[in-house]
């Protein structure tokens, strides 16, 4: 394991794909900084959070002992998440055929949980005009993205196997499962691991990073930011 002396920077808002790195952070024990992000209020459109995240969405890192020792900025989750399991050589396997294990269910979460998940949030809760074949578009796909998780989560503890840095991209979305219209009794193993997820102590301490910076805002029954939280992957 790679020894971390200067913390690194997490540039961060309490959403579920924020959550992906702070659980990561805390499970790895390394320390690290927070830069809060507050994407409703724009901060993510600001010059100095654009040079390291051109693509104006958090997270990000800036990792002060990169390659080489020299710093690295990381922006998309995936790709954090991929880094420091790289780094640290945790939560990441280096077998090459259980990396691609791995790969996979990260990028369906990137490509898939989180996205459909997002737009399921937006038509069904945060929309100005509630419109029915959206709604049912996206319910849809998130019960099928649900069954899919939990076949994949049957006979075993963790989505690959063992704990790995796809069970942490998918964690602070599936939480959300009661807003996305899921009745979670119809998927037992996938609840079964939310319950396991749940009670990792790293993991409920990365669900809690600025969670009083986010209710001091009152963000919680503001519709608009609400929607800019959730509409992400």
């Amino acid at each position: 394991m790679t020894d971390q002396t200067q913390p690194i920077e997490l540039h961060y808002w309490p959403t579920p794909n924020g959550f992906k790195i702070s659980i990561m952070l805390e499970e790895l024990g390394v320390p690290y900084t927070i830069k809060l992000v507050n994407i409703g209020a724009g901060d993510q459109f600001k010059p100095e959070f654009l040079k390291i995240a051109p693509n104006n969405r958090m997270p990000a890192i800036v990792d002060p002992e990169g390659p080489d020792g020299k710093p690295i900025s990381v922006f998309e989750s995936g790709a954090i998440l991929k880094y420091l399991g790289q780094k640290f050589g945790q939560f990441y396997p280096a077998d090459p055929r259980a990396q691609v294990k791995v790969d996979e269910w990260l990028f369906w979460q990137m490509g898939g949980f989180g996205p459909m998940l997002g737009q399921n949030h937006h038509f069904a809760i945060y929309a100005p005009e509630k419109i029915d074949y959206a709604i049912k578009r996206y319910r849809d796909e998130s019960h099928r993205l649900y069954g899919v998780l939990n076949k994949q989560l049957a006979g075993q503890d963790y989505i690959c196997g063992d704990y790995s840095i796809a069970d942490m991209a998918c964690i602070g979305w599936a939480n959300g499962y009661e807003r996305q219209g899921i009745d979670i009794a119809e998927f037992p193993d996938l609840k079964a691991w939310l319950d396991r997820m749940n009670a990792r102590p790293a993991v409920a301490r990365g669900l809690l990073v600025g969670k009083e910076e986010r209710e001091k805002l009152n963000l919680a029954t503001d519709k608009k930011a609400q929607s800019v939280l959730f509409n992400q992957r």
